[in-house]
């Protein structure tokens, strides 16, 4: 799904009172905001979906594939997403479906 197909997706759910011009406003304008709060080091909490949170990762050594040579590797920031309990029961029962 790309970003046109979810703005797609809510001009749909709203109705014809909203443009997909304002949808995809509405759309630019929560992803802003989740980029920015995760900037800022803060947890997204959406209830039902899942949480968006900031994890330090360690320093660690690795290995240049190339070379063999051994790669220090810095501490850094990463964006994670844990999904709600609700969303990863979906996705299974989804998923069972479509095998059968």
């Amino acid at each position: 799904m790309t970003k046109a197909d979810l703005v797609e997706q809510v001009a749909d759910a709203i109705g014809p009172g909203v443009t997909k011009k304002d949808c995809a406003l509405v759309v630019d304008g929560f992803l802003n905001a989740v980029k920015q709060a995760l900037a800022e080091g803060e947890n997204i909490e959406i209830r039902g979906f899942g949480t968006f949170k900031v994890r330090k990762r360690k320093s660690r050594m690795a290995r240049n594939p190339r070379t063999g040579d051994s790669v220090e590797v810095p501490s850094r920031h990463v964006p994670i997403f844990k999904p709600s309990k609700h969303l990863r029961t979906r996705v299974a029962r989804k998923g069972r479906l479509r095998e059968d």
